[in-house]
């Protein structure tokens, strides 16, 4: 089970990255959101949930593939239809699987690529 703290300690570790000012977590390279916390909407008023991650994923095949293959982990919604983004739920994924979506979107999102 991983939280909030799981994902501002990993994402603070890799190179160039910034914490914008939020409600909740949002981190940015090279000006480029890579993970944040879900915005919902309850009510019809925007509520941050940093119990929900919003990771880069490069492409509509990676996020197809995370949604089919482990959806009591991912998911989307019509906000973000046809866009690399997929939600992971923090209470569901164990640190290590956390740290290696982190790594990967900010790899992808970052011009630090190995």
């Amino acid at each position: 089970m991983a939280d909030a703290e799981d994902v501002r300690r990993l994402a603070l570790s890799l190179a160039g990255v910034v914490e914008i000012d939020s409600d909740g977590f949002d981190f940015r390279v090279d000006g480029k959101g890579f993970v944040w916390s879900y915005p919902d909407r309850v009510g019809g008023k925007r509520v941050i949930r940093t119990d929900v991650a919003v990771l880069y994923v490069g492409d509509e095949a990676e996020k197809q593939a995370l949604l089919l293959g482990e959806p009591d982990l991912f998911f989307t919604t019509p906000t973000y239809d046809g866009l690399p983004f997929v939600m992971v739920r923090l209470e569901r994924v164990s640190p290590a699987r956390l740290a290696e979506l982190v790594e990967d979107a900010w790899r992808m999102r970052g011009e630090q690529r190995p």
